[in-house]
């Protein structure tokens, strides 16, 4: 094998697949990456058997073959060398020569025959969507899921495609993210998948502001296929909770907000909070809203902003971390907070498509 390319070119592929990597395993091969050229076309492959991620790059192909080497001396050696044509040349026993100007490395690599296969799609029914859109639906719900091994089934982003609507759902147990898309879905779509965190985050670096994604499913796999790369998941086994028993129906009081606004009041209110006492206070008044914070043996802060809102006045408390994380995702400055008391959980929206459900805090 031995080929030719751009130095940039090459490290965005190589970049893609990084995630793939598996860093710690009991099978070395599954540290490497494989590399195939043939057709004028280097296709690289990384998996940990859970995901896997292929990306295909142009190059001059001087003699087809494939290898394998180590990802993350690859990855290392390519973003280091200078601005210039790489040429990788590989022996019949997998000794790779990686040469860029005067630079010159040797890496040894292994025989491609144990690498395993990406699983394939064939007939498999499968959508369309907008690149954007699925970048946009993943950045507003994708900070929501759980990190908490234990609760395995919402270590990950439920996603359901059917009746013309992309749905996409995640969840804590203590906040929850929606959102839905209204799209031209083939009838004879219908389906519903836990997507692990892991793939999700993989697949935001993969997506770009342009062009489609096609998405295709089998029982316990997804695939997303772009134009020059393709990422394929094993999917979460279980059922995601009733997320519509969670969203309140109708709340009292509906009170808009500007978002940049609230973000700003409620990052400095954050300056004063701590791990032990990690809340912070919002109340309603006439006219106004007052974000404070009292932290024992650290110190208070209160802001206030004037708002539209002439009803009764509610006090209620959140984690301030939780509100941050929903308000930067957002690109809409105008929002909805609707709340009913201190208590009972409140809903922040964006537009018609977006809301937010947030659990308050023992208000002390």
């Amino acid at each position: 094998m031995k080929i030719t390319c751009p130095k940039g070119q090459l490290l965005t592929a190589i970049s893609h697949i990084q995630g793939a990597v598996s860093p710690r395993t009991t099978l070395p091969i599954l540290t490497n990456v494989l590399l195939e050229a043939d057709k004028e076309i280097l296709t690289l492959t990384a998996t940990d058997l859970d995901i896997g991620v292929q990306y295909r790059v142009p190059v001059t192909v001087s003699a087809p073959g494939a290898t394998t080497l180590p990802a993350r001396r690859l990855f290392g050696i390519i973003k280091e060398l200078p601005e210039d044509i790489v040429e990788i040349e590989v022996s019949p026993n997998n000794v790779a020569v990686i040469t860029c100007g005067s630079a010159y490395f040797k890496v040894v690599g292994l025989g491609r025959e144990e690498f395993p296969r990406l699983p394939e799609f064939p007939d498999t029914k499968s959508f369309e969507l907008p690149q954007e859109l699925l970048r946009e639906m993943i950045n507003k719900t994708s900070y929501a899921m759980c990190r908490d091994e234990s609760r395995y089934v919402l270590n990950g982003t439920y996603l359901i495609a059917k009746s013309g609507k992309v749905i996409m759902v995640s969840t804590d147990g203590r906040r929850l993210a929606f959102i839905e898309k209204h799209i031209d879905l083939p009838k004879s779509i219908d389906m519903e998948a836990i997507i692990p965190a892991k793939a999700v985050q993989e697949l935001t670096k993969l997506l770009e502001t342009e062009g489609t994604v096609n998405v295709a499913l089998t029982k316990n796999q997804i695939a997303f296929r772009l134009p020059n790369c393709i990422l394929i998941s094993r999917l979460i086994e279980g059922t995601f909770p009733n997320y519509k028993q969670v969203i309140p129906k109708e709340l009292e009081q509906k009170i808009s907000l500007k978002k940049d606004e609230l973000l700003s009041a409620v990052k400095r209110a954050t300056l004063i909070t701590n791990e032990r006492s990690n809340s912070i206070k919002l109340n309603m008044g006439s006219g106004r809203l007052v974000i404070s914070a009292n932290t024992p043996d650290v110190g208070e802060s209160r802001e206030s902003i004037n708002i539209p809102y002439k009803g009764k006045e509610i006090e209620i408390a959140f984690n301030p971390l939780f509100v941050i994380d929903v308000l930067r995702n957002l690109e809409d400055q105008e929002i909805i907070l609707e709340i009913t008391d201190g208590v009972n959980p409140g809903i922040i929206r964006s537009g018609p498509e977006f809301l937010y459900v947030i659990m308050p805090m023992r208000l002390s």
